[in-house]
């Protein structure tokens, strides 16, 4: 694997941490706490394998501007925008919440998860369509 391989393994982490949550948040509204919890877990991991990526990935590569014009560079930078500001916000949110959940402090998990999980979806989400229009459709 090489640095220019890394943006691919990067939109694979972020589907999978989406699939996860997704899969996640079915699993706790079925009353699965064990397979809910073990799903979230991996999310986690899979969110915090795509940061140490994306970190290696910008620290040899620099970054890389969208070379598209007019509403496409629009629809691009639409995207882009929300994507990086929640992407800040996720990461602690994302930490208070499992730390919560896996101490047993449900009510406040609970409380804090109804905002964690749709900014993190919404993240990784974005973070495969970010992928695709600037590596795969331009």
């Amino acid at each position: 694997m090489t640095i220019s391989d890394l943006p691919a393994l990067n939109a694979t982490l972020n589907a999978t941490s989406a699939v996860l949550l997704t899969t996640g948040w079915f699993l706790i509204r079925s009353g699965r706490m064990t397979a809910h919890k073990r799903c979230m877990i991996a999310a986690f991991t899979a969110s915090s394998l795509f940061l140490v990526s994306y970190v290696t990935y910008h620290a040899q590569a620099g970054s890389k501007h969208y070379p598209g014009t007019g509403f496409l560079r629009t629809l691009y930078l639409s995207i882009l925008i929300p994507h990086v500001t929640l992407a800040a916000i996720v990461l602690p949110l994302a930490i208070v919440t499992l730390s919560r959940g896996l101490r047993g402090d449900y009510d406040r998990h609970q409380r804090l998860a109804r905002w964690t999980l749709p900014i993190w979806l919404f993240v990784s989400v974005t973070g495969v369509i970010v992928y695709l229009m600037l590596y795969q459709w331009v």
